[in-house]
């Protein structure tokens, strides 16, 4: 398992290049930590979103919440 740190790292990489992307950059570059690297485009975007929501998962810090349902008496 990747310690903490390097998850960080990761998410914070990912965001940048995300705006980046969103500022009109044609093409951005997010290293894994395997020694790999992905390019992402503006068509590839929603890959660079997943990517992004995964590690925020496994550092926990996932924004995403269920809607809670409201009940009136």
């Amino acid at each position: 398992m990747v310690d903490t740190a390097t998850l960080t790292l990761r998410l914070t990489e990912a965001e940048d290049a995300l705006h980046a992307l969103m500022m009109g950059e044609q093409a951005v570059k997010v290293s894994t930590g395997d020694g790999k690297s992905i390019e992402y485009t503006r068509s590839s975007e929603a890959n660079l979103r997943r990517y992004i929501a995964s590690l925020q998962r496994q550092l926990g810090t996932d924004t995403k919440t269920r809607s809670r349902t409201v009940y009136f008496k």
